[in-house]
């Protein structure tokens, strides 16, 4: 495992976090994803992890809907460079862009990811509670609480930023 400094995004990384997603992903869509978030002022919190001052992987949680009220983040997309992932950068990331919702008091955090891998966090499966997200998810969409009783049961449909429509 690297040692590695997870910390907020600084204007001069907006370059370098385009980078890590459009290298992480197979197709550019997740960098632009962020680059729009940002451009609406919608990246609630952006992480990146820095190894020797090179900026080597993004996290970014913006806000979602439930039944029209707006209570939590949602996590995507988190990304390392191919060179430094397995190496424990995302899940550092991940936790740390947990801690940062919860101290910004967001109540509830979703994801649309791997359960085996967004499970060992906290998340469980969104459909538990009576949620659903817009794309069709299914089990994947899965839901962490920061505070006690912030999820909201049987409200229905969770709604991305509208920016998400890159992606779908």
């Amino acid at each position: 495992m690297y040692k590695s400094l997870i910390r907020p995004e600084r204007e001069s990384d907006q370059a370098a976090i385009h980078a890590v997603h459009a290298s992480a992903f197979p197709t550019p869509v997740e960098a632009r994803l962020v680059d729009a978030l940002r451009g609406a002022s919608r990246l609630t919190v952006s992480l990146v992890a820095e190894v020797d001052g090179l900026v080597v992987g993004h996290v970014a949680l913006s806000p979602v809907t439930i039944a029209g009220a707006a209570d939590g983040l949602g996590l995507a997309p988190v990304a390392v460079l191919p060179v430094h992932q397995r190496c424990g950068i995302g899940g550092l990331l991940v936790k740390e862009s947990l801690a940062a919702a919860a101290q910004l008091g967001a109540g509830l955090v979703v994801v649309l990811g791997a359960r085996e891998y967004y499970g060992r966090f906290g998340f469980q499966p969104a459909a538990d509670w009576g949620l659903m997200d817009e794309y069709g998810g299914g089990s994947a969409f899965q839901v962490i609480e920061l505070r006690a009783g912030a999820i909201p049961r049987g409200a229905g449909l969770v709604r991305y930023a509208p920016e998400f429509a890159i992606v779908a």
